[in-house]
């Protein structure tokens, strides 16, 4: 079992486009079953207003000092990205608001649900925000997005009515700033190898391939008497290779 780590957020184009990617590389290699995600939250702005106060082409202009009609240009190209890939990407018209609710909403899941619906859940977000262009800190919206995929509507309104799951959630991106993480998406594998930013398929097909040949080593050498394996002697002594 492949075990990933990532780190995202979901009001982060390069998130959706790169687990995208990294499933579209799983299902290729026909391991589905044999890799396990662990979602991490990462807010990419913590002090985000829980109401949208600008459109998305202004705020990246702002951000990345620009003008607008570059803004524009670069946004569209981010967008394509993910329309490659079959998406029905939106990014210009995203309604940016706060994700916290949204991460303590997949930390639900993650405590009182099975993983295809984490998976399902975590999806359904990305969509609802580049495709369908809703509005994450909206509790309705929350609601909606978290009944579609099979979880109870009371015990999601009152998780968020509450404040529960934002430690789990600022743990994890203390976990983050531990490991020196500035941007997302952010994948480690097997919790060593790390893989920052959104790669290719074919990228992500070679980091599991990798993975997988490090795992078979692992397990030849486990059922490996010592006397199939080499030995060797150095300075510091004998020992098996």
């Amino acid at each position: 079992m492949i075990k990933l780590t990532v780190w995202s957020d979901f009001a982060c184009p390069y998130c959706y486009i790169g687990e995208t990617r990294l499933e579209r590389a799983i299902d290729q290699l026909g391991l589905t079953d044999d890799v396990e995600i662990d979602y991490r939250a990462f807010e990419l702005d913590p002090t985000a207003p829980k109401e949208v106060t600008t459109t998305t082409p202004e705020r990246f202009a702002r951000k990345y000092r620009l003008s607008v009609d570059d803004a524009v240009k670069q946004i569209d190209h981010i967008s394509e990205l993910g329309r490659e890939l079959g998406i029905d990407f939106k990014y210009a018209t995203t309604q940016y608001s706060n994700t916290r609710d949204a991460h303590r909403l997949m930390k639900l899941a993650e405590a009182k649900y099975d993983r295809k619906t984490v998976e399902r859940l975590n999806k359904a977000l990305f969509a609802a925000y580049f495709t369908e262009n809703l509005v994450l800190a909206d509790h309705d919206v929350l609601v909606e997005k978290a009944k579609s995929v099979g979880m109870d509507e009371k015990e999601v309104r009152e998780m968020l009515a509450s404040d529960r799951y934002d430690d789990e959630v600022r743990f994890d991106e203390r976990e983050a700033g531990m490991r020196g993480v500035t941007g997302v998406p952010f994948i480690v594998f097997n919790g060593a190898f790390a893989v920052p930013g959104a790669m290719t398929i074919d990228g992500f097909k070679s980091a599991l391939q990798r993975e997988l040949r490090k795992q078979e080593k692992q397990e030849k050498e486990a059922t490996e008497t010592p006397a199939e394996r080499p030995h060797a002697c150095g300075p510091d002594g004998c020992k098996l290779l």
